[in-house]
């Protein structure tokens, strides 16, 4: 039910995904089904503390007919066996956007097969990158049509925008509930070793410890412990399906015909209005399952199918069937129907330490995902800007946020001291869990009928059939507003309005810029005029734009008219693709002619990308200029020969092509041939990306109908010699003023803004910019903090945005 960043225990996972094991090898997927227990199902194993307790807390009360167990048993029974199994397992998972998934993975596939992207800067070239995976394959004319609807209307990208920020808030909510009701449900099992005057003194601070511990040693990452996690989450399932057994058999081993379906139908009738309420406790046994999908990168499609198709639905199952066996003997628990009065008194005390560190895992996995979601949704410009800090060298992805920690832990303890029962928060933690995968079934139907070109008619058998199932679930959910449920839909309406205010605003200062931005040849003539002075050393100006001067530039020139001797635009974008290899992250080209010394490098990173800090950045770059340079200058001495097979609108005379440039060092002469077809990366003779793109897109729609080119470069053998010559001294005079520069120092100049709403705005506008965006804007990291630059190297250009 979450989307999850990596676990620190997979030091080698990734490894035995891209090395020398082989992804379909049985021994490594069964490894890797091994390692995702501790991942993926930390919180789904460890929902039979709490799942029947929440069902007859108030509702439905256990009766001498066994008819409101063995109906609750059913119940439970099919919806593990519809949602986790048949939607998850055999659907959802194939849905993965280049073996990723989880929310992001469905809207990034959307926004490729269809035009509804919100985000800003678009370009041709991004299509070229190769986790993109855009098939042009024959759209069925029903399918058509209903891309064609989606792009048309301007609103429908909005509303498919709140419901990936409606979902992704449901995940941070989660995020909030789940350590919550874990950890309680794990210690509310010393209720049975206590008197009752004694108990509800200690579960409550022991809990509040627990947590208050585990939220402080997050900065330190968990990479040295993590390794335990899979064992124990293993140890925990062997635990309840071993007592599960014992249970059937020792007190009632005809408990499996409660399996029938007879069985809902007739609870439903005996219970009525009580029984459909009680359902809000019966969800929660599939808690944690969207966790299947969101972490599906980490592992294979193969490896969690195994996991969960062999070990914990049958686990769960066995759970399940004991704790309702246990019950039908047992009418007059003097406590109310806990899972632990169905623990053998002997075991009870080794149960409860394991069932308290598999909460522990289950928690600690949850909120390792709400810090991956959230720095996901920063990267997207769907969330004010916070400091991440990775906490391991080795493994990707493996982050924390220190104020995103903190506001979870306050929430988190009062969440437990408010609520002091599983009910209560059970009632929350249900409406969340079943709002996210209402998210899921109605992206995947979308996906369904864009990307996997299906008749809508699938489309709409899938999200009628599973969607009733959870708007079932969702409605019973929500008739307990007031008894819990309020916490996730009042959370829910304050984090989207946060995201959609501060993603509202980005893109409108997106527009500022581009309808502001300033020509070259305005900055060329400007320069006789003013006499502006090239100081030393490289000056990076950061910028949303990937063509033109920004208009924080244009200002700085004006009012001091002196930059440095190298000028670099540095544009850091997102692509709506997982990652971005690093062989094709940069585009580089040149500003102006080459004496002026400026080039343009645009810097592109994926949803799940971790960007790099500052003083590898700039090595970095700087490397990749020398690269462009070096090429560059063999381009200009060579003969190419284009040959369109259309018309295509050309780049402006004084910016040059951008280029891919890779990480592998320029040596040699380039002699290659590139067909319409061929990838970026299909390309390595010593330099290994060469896409030219001359059609910048600047919040238009990219077109279909694309240029198809062959591109041609050989050398001039005749006058290879002379030009050869005159071109090396240009090519090394350039990269002796380059290495002069980075010697000099770099200085990071940044546009500091300020945003107000322009006069005849709507009062809605006024609010949202003038009051709810600056707040956050003063009240967030500052774009310095978030790219990591030094103070000593920061030069900040104050701008008003009117928008």
């Amino acid at each position: 039910m979450r989307e999850k960043g990596s676990s620190s225990w997979l030091v080698i996972l990734m490894d035995l995904k891209d090395t020398r094991y082989s992804k379909d090898s049985w021994k490594t997927t069964l490894l890797l089904a091994y390692q995702s227990l501790g991942v993926v199902y930390g919180d789904l194993s460890i929902s039979p503390l709490y799942v029947y307790k929440s069902t007859f807390a108030e509702d439905i009360h256990h009766s001498e007919t066994n008819e409101e167990i063995y109906g609750v048993l059913s119940f439970v029974f099919w919806t593990l066996t519809l949602v986790p199994l048949f939607k998850y397992v055999f659907v959802v998972l194939r849905a993965d956007d280049n073996g990723e998934g989880g929310t992001f993975a469905l809207y990034s596939l959307i926004c490729r097969h269809a035009k509804v992207s919100l985000l800003p800067n678009r370009q041709v070239a991004d299509e070229s990158v190769s986790t993109y995976k855009f098939e042009h394959r024959p759209d069925r004319k029903n399918s058509s049509r209903v891309r064609m609807l989606l792009e048309r209307h301007k609103s429908l990208h909005t509303a498919l925008l709140i419901l990936v920020l409606l979902g992704t808030c449901m995940v941070i909510g989660d995020g909030l509930l789940t350590p919550a009701i874990s950890v309680f449900s794990a210690v509310s099992g010393l209720e049975l070793s206590m008197s009752k005057d004694h108990h509800q003194y200690a579960v409550i601070p022991i809990t509040c410890f627990i947590l208050v511990c585990l939220f402080a040693l997050q900065h330190y990452g968990t990479h040295r412990v993590g390794f335990v996690f899979a064992p124990v989450v293993l140890a925990w399932l062997l635990c309840i399906s071993a007592l599960g057994l014992y249970n059937i058999f020792h007190w009632n081993p005809q408990v499996y015909q409660a399996l029938s379906p007879y069985y809902m139908f007739k609870f439903l009738k005996k219970t009525k209005k009580g029984g459909w309420m009680s359902l809000g406790g019966i969800l929660l046994c599939i808690t944690g399952s969207e966790a299947m999908f969101a972490d599906l990168g980490h592992f294979s499609y193969a490896a969690i199918q195994i996991a969960f198709t062999f070990l914990v639905y049958p686990a769960l199952i066995l759970a399940y069937m004991g704790q309702a066996a246990y019950l039908s003997k047992h009418h007059d628990t003097s406590y109310h129907i806990s899972y632990y009065v169905s623990v053998p008194e002997g075991v009870r005390w080794p149960v409860l330490v394991v069932a308290i560190l598999a909460s522990v895992v289950g928690s600690q996995a949850i909120i390792s995902g709400t810090f991956s979601i959230i720095n996901q949704s920063q990267s997207l410009g769907c969330f004010p800007r916070v400091k991440v800090v990775h906490t391991s060298d080795k493994i990707h992805g493996q982050i924390y946020i220190p104020e995103i920690n903190w506001m979870l832990m306050i929430l988190c303890i009062a969440v437990t001291i408010g609520f002091r029962d599983t009910k209560h928060m059970g009632n929350a933690s249900g409406l969340a869990v079943m709002a996210v995968m209402l998210v899921t079934t109605c992206l995947t139907s979308l996906v369904i009928i864009l990307c996997w070109h299906k008749p809508p008619i699938v489309a709409l058998c899938f999200l009628l059939f599973f969607g009733s199932i959870e708007l079932l679930y969702f409605s019973a959910s929500l008739i307990k507003f007031l008894e819990g449920a309020w916490l996730p839909i009042l959370l829910a309406l304050f984090l989207v309005t946060i995201m959609f205010v501060w993603h509202y605003a980005t893109v409108k200062k997106y527009e500022y810029d581009l309808h502001n931005k300033v020509s070259l040849e305005w900055l060329l003539a400007l320069g006789p005029t003013l006499g502006i002075t090239r100081v030393p050393g490289i000056g990076l100006v950061f910028t949303d734009l990937t063509s033109g001067i920004p208009a924080n530039f244009s200002r700085f020139v004006t009012n001091l008219p002196a930059f440095h001797r190298i000028l670099v635009f540095v544009c850091i974008k997102s692509v709506p693709v997982p990652f971005v290899p690093p062989a094709e992250r940069y585009l580089v080209g040149r500003v102006g002619p080459a004496t002026l010394r400026s080039y343009r490098c645009i810097v592109r990173y994926g949803y799940r990308d971790v960007h790099q800090d500052v003083d590898s950045f700039e090595t970095e770059l700087v490397n990749r200029l020398v690269d462009f340079i070096k090429y560059d200058s063999y381009r200009a001495n060579a003969i190419v020969n284009i040959e369109d097979d259309g018309s295509h609108s050309g780049g402006s005379s004084t910016e040059s092509r951008l280029t891919v440039i890779g990480t592998t060092a320029f040596c040699g002469n380039p002699a290659f041939e590139m067909e319409e077809s061929v990838q970026p990366t299909s390309v390595s003779i010593g330099y290994p990306t060469v896409e030219s793109v001359t059609d910048i897109i600047e919040m238009e729609p990219v077109p279909t109908g694309g240029v198809e080119r062959r591109v041609r470069f050989a050398l001039d053998t005749e006058s290879e010699a002379g030009a050869g010559t005159e071109g090396d001294a240009q090519m090394r005079e350039e990269l002796e003023d380059l290495f002069a520069a980075q010697q000099a120092g770099t200085a990071f100049i940044l546009g500091h803004t300020h945003v107000r709403a322009k006069q005849g705005s709507s009062m809605w506008k006024k609010l949202a910019i003038n009051i709810g965006y600056n707040f956050l804007r003063r009240n967030c990291r500052g774009a310095d903090v978030a790219l990591k630059v030094p103070p000593a190297s920061l030069l900040e250009v104050g701008m008003v945005y009117v928008v």
